[in-house]
């Protein structure tokens, strides 16, 4: 099973991003390079804070998304809430889980931040297998972000 070497990985969504300031186009670029990095990832992409307390999906891969996801519901809504990452090994055993896919086992969600400490959006990756992420996914994806739109 491939596994994201995270290491590479930054360094080619950095170049990939250079000089970029447009957040879609970022979202796009970085959706589509960590989808296909790893078997583990089975829907990967980002909801957008579009008005208070209201995401909407962004780009994404994998199969339809839900369309609209309120800060008060879900793993995606929690994770911009509260604006901490999100790491659940069972998603129905986390209250509140939203299935936009039966297949989702497992979710990891990570909150993405401005240079201005303004929350953008969260990107959400979801996994066909139980427990499938860790504290090393979240670091290494964690600094992905604060990398690539941590300069806005």
């Amino acid at each position: 099973m491939a596994r994201a070497d995270y290491s590479e990985l930054s360094k080619t969504i950095a170049a990939l991003t250079e000089g970029e300031t447009d957040t879609v186009a970022l979202m796009a670029t970085v959706v589509c390079e960590l989808h296909h990095a790893d078997d583990r990832f089975d829907w990967t992409g980002f909801y957008r804070v579009t008005e208070p307390n209201l995401l909407k999906i962004g780009p994404y891969q994998g199969g339809h998304g839900c369309l609209v996801i309120p800060f008060d519901r879900g793993v995606c809504g929690a994770a911009a809430k509260t604006g901490e990452v999100q790491l659940v090994d069972d998603v129905d055993a986390f209250s509140g889980h939203i299935a936009c896919a039966t297949s989702t086992r497992a979710e990891i969600v990570l909150p993405v931040w401005n240079a201005k400490g303004e929350l953008l959006g969260v990107l959400d990756i979801d996994s066909d297998q139980p427990a499938a992420f860790d504290a090393n996914d979240s670091a290494a994806l964690s600094a992905i972000l604060n990398d690539v739109f941590g300069r806005l």
